[in-house]
């Protein structure tokens, strides 16, 4: 399995900012990114399903004041932090999941893991 680091585990931080790293996606470059939630890492493509654009609203900001969903600031669509599902707003399935692991410090995003498109 090829393992592409993304940041070092400190960096992410329970409901807080993310870190955006750039994976391919049925050959074309995406952007995607990590965020921590309930002391696991998770990341996905920084896609929004109503529109297929970036969501953050800032720079690396996905989770909403309470740092219990992932927001699109375009639209208003909620994500689940630990599975991508939509939790509300206009959202069309869930978010694709790009897997990672967490290994001595450092967060991996895993290159040769088929992505996979969540429906709720």
């Amino acid at each position: 399995m090829d393992l592409q680091p993304v940041c070092g585990a400190e960096e992410l931080l329970d409901g807080q900012r993310a870190r955006a790293f750039d994976v391919l996606y049925h050959g074309e470059p995406v952007r995607a990114f990590a965020v921590r939630y309930q002391g696991v890492v998770y990341a996905y493509l920084n896609r929004c399903t109503h529109v297929a654009m970036e969501m953050d609203w800032q720079p690396d900001q996905f989770f909403d004041d309470t740092g219990q969903w992932l927001l699109c600031a375009s639209h208003g669509a909620a994500y689940a932090p630990d599975t991508g599902a939509c939790a509300g707003g206009p959202c069309r399935g869930g978010l694709v999941k790009v897997p990672v692991q967490e290994r001595a410090g450092v967060v991996y995003w895993c290159v040769e893991w088929p992505f996979e498109r969540l429906v709720f």
